[in-house]
């Protein structure tokens, strides 16, 4: 038995060894030394626009979402990209293009606009449309399921439109948005208004159309360039002849600070405050002055892909992207 003291004494260095040993790595783990700290959470997708389409019916001169392909998502993989942004945070989805009502007629956003609102429960569905497919029928079947319906208008005189690009044939771009308010009215959908101010309309007074109309919200933009958009070789659209001074832009919301819905955004506030998915959902991140894709949510998932989007979170908050934007929260008497 003359092994066992030493034995005993190899087991007891052992074990003082693995105690040391054990010791360290929590004084670095405390102290953040030696282990690798863990990566900061991206952005929660809060308010997604998810361009689905980049097919439209209009030419609108500064167009920055042009047609670049005509590829949509089935709607099962649309469903599923939804669901995965629901569960990762997303409490408002915008549905844009294109123009989303030109796809299947419509049907296709308006199934996409039930199950956010039916099955996801989303606490803010929309669409922004430039207003000239959209159907009686449409609000029957679907508005119960939208929250808000921004129509895009640019001008109140509808030559000012035509030389824009926003208008069709002998449709009249200001009498449909008229009928789009009439409806949104009687099938309980809030109405909102998006103008891009540019160099055909900077010197319009606005003030009396709007007030009549009377938009929860009156969305104002500063045209803006995108490289590979509406601007550069390989653009399909030559947006430059529309583009206007931050002062000029200033002098616009001066003339109409007296419209309480007003809501401006300017090229600073505008680049990197929106989540932006396109028709493959794929974050799209303008920091550099062009759309650079994520990976899809569908191949990579959220949180991955949101690392890429260039999303600026405090200026989504500064320029008040969160809102009321639940229908059932407004207040409005329809």
């Amino acid at each position: 038995m003359a092994w066992l003291p030493g034995l005993l004494l190899r087991l007891v260095w052992r074990a003082l060894g693995a105690f040391c040993s054990g010791l360290a790595r929590l004084c670095a783990w405390r102290g953040g030394g030696a282990r690798r700290p863990r990566a900061p959470p991206g952005p929660v997708p809060l308010s997604v626009n998810y361009h689905f389409t980049r097919q439209c019916n209009y030419r609108c001169g500064f167009c920055f979402h042009t047609a670049k392909t005509s590829f949509v998502l089935p709607l099962a993989q649309a469903r599923r990209g939804l669901g995965l942004l629901k569960r990762a945070g997303m409490e408002k989805i915008n549905f844009s293009g294109g123009e989303p009502f030109l796809h299947e007629r419509g049907d296709f956003v308006g199934k996409l606009v039930q199950f956010c609102k039916q099955e996801l429960k989303l606490p803010s569905v929309s669409i922004v449309s430039n207003g000239s497919m959209v159907t009686e029928r449409w609000f029957k079947r679907y508005g119960e399921y939208l929250d808000i319906l921004a129509v895009s208008c640019d001008s109140f005189s509808e030559e000012v439109n035509v030389l824009i690009g926003r208008g069709q044939g002998k449709h009249n771009h200001i009498k449909n948005l008229q009928k789009l308010r009439g409806w949104c009215r009687d099938y309980g959908v809030a109405f909102k208004i998006n103008s891009v101010i540019n160099r055909f309309n900077v010197e319009e007074d606005m003030n009396e159309q709007i007030q009549a109309l009377n938009p929860v919200r009156w969305k104002v933009f500063q045209c803006l360039l995108i490289e590979g958009e509406n601007t550069g070789e390989d653009a399909l659209r030559e947006a430059e002849k529309f583009v206007i001074s931050d002062e000029d832009f200033e002098l616009f919301l001066q003339r109409h600070k007296d419209v309480s819905c007003l809501v401006p955004e300017s090229n600073k506030k505008m680049r990197d405050s929106y989540l932006i998915l396109d028709e493959y959902m794929r974050f799209l991140n303008c920091k550099n002055g062009r759309k650079e894709p994520s990976r899809s949510i569908l191949d990579v998932g959220v949180e991955n892909a949101i690392q890429f989007s260039g999303f600026d979170e405090n200026m989504f908050f500064k320029r008040g992207g969160k809102y009321v934007w639940s229908k059932a929260d407004m207040g409005l008497e329809w």
